[in-house]
């Protein structure tokens, strides 16, 4: 993916960068006698809520964990479909983005997405590549020690081609053969549907990230949900280890 300009921070009780764990698709879904699929494509009109949303309160960055590398081993109708709605997601939100200066990006193994995925999103990251508002970044066939792993193949051939000296390595360095390199670490991250768990989601760049776990399902996520948790956030105080 293209480098981004990463530019000015946020307010001071505004997060610069917010992660989410986009949880409760299927659930809403159940709770309604409707197909999973249904609940998937709801799901994806809460992404703009939640991108508009950001953008107005000054966010920078807003990872979605949109796809993890374990999706893979659900039943492979489920798998098409949510394959499909990425393609139509892209297709006919990037005219919107490219209007409200959203700017796209994507982590994790590309590569292992459909061909026609991969051709579509590379489509929507050039067409958005010029925009200077908030980076919305889609981790897709992602999966955080999947990350480490290949972070760690990375140096080593840094390493042997004679590009980096071993005892050069330190947290900084590593963090720049990561998925991440171009982004800040989250300040926030939020999982919806009440789960307590990282689901194999940014592993190293979650260190110090302010954690919000509310029970509204992803589908039923909005403004005024983004708005509490960010408001939870400015509450805190970000100490970083130390006192």
């Amino acid at each position: 993916m293209t480098e981004p300009n990463l530019g000015s921070t946020a307010g001071e009780n505004v997060p610069q960068h917010i992660a989410i764990i986009m949880d409760g698709n299927g659930r809403w879904a159940r709770e309604r006698g409707l197909p999973r699929t249904e609940g998937h494509r709801r799901g994806a009109d809460s992404v703009r809520r939640v991108v508009d949303a950001c953008g107005r309160l000054g966010v920078k960055y807003l990872t979605l964990y949109a796809f993890s590398s374990e999706n893979w081993k659900r039943p492979p109708e489920e798998v098409k479909a949510l394959m499909k709605l990425l393609i139509q997601f892209l297709k006919t939100k990037t005219k919107e983005m490219v209007e409200r200066n959203v700017r796209l990006q994507a982590i994790g193994r590309l590569h292992a997405l459909p061909p026609e995925c991969q051709e579509q999103l590379h489509r929507s990251v050039e067409q958005t590549a010029g925009n200077t508002g908030i980076t919305l970044i889609l981790a897709l066939s992602y999966g955080g020690r999947e990350e480490i792993v290949d972070g760690v193949k990375s140096l080593i051939e840094s390493v042997e081609k004679g590009h980096l000296d071993r005892a050069m390595i330190d947290n900084d360095v590593f963090s720049k053969h990561l998925y991440t390199r171009y982004y800040p670490d989250p300040d926030l991250l939020i999982r919806t549907s009440g789960e307590l768990r990282l689901s194999n989601f940014l592993l190293w760049q979650l260190s110090y990230t302010e954690f919000y776990i509310t029970d509204v399902l992803w589908p039923d996520f909005g403004e005024k949900e983004l708005e509490a948790a960010v408001a939870e956030y400015g509450r805190r105080q970000r100490r970083f280890g130390g006192v």
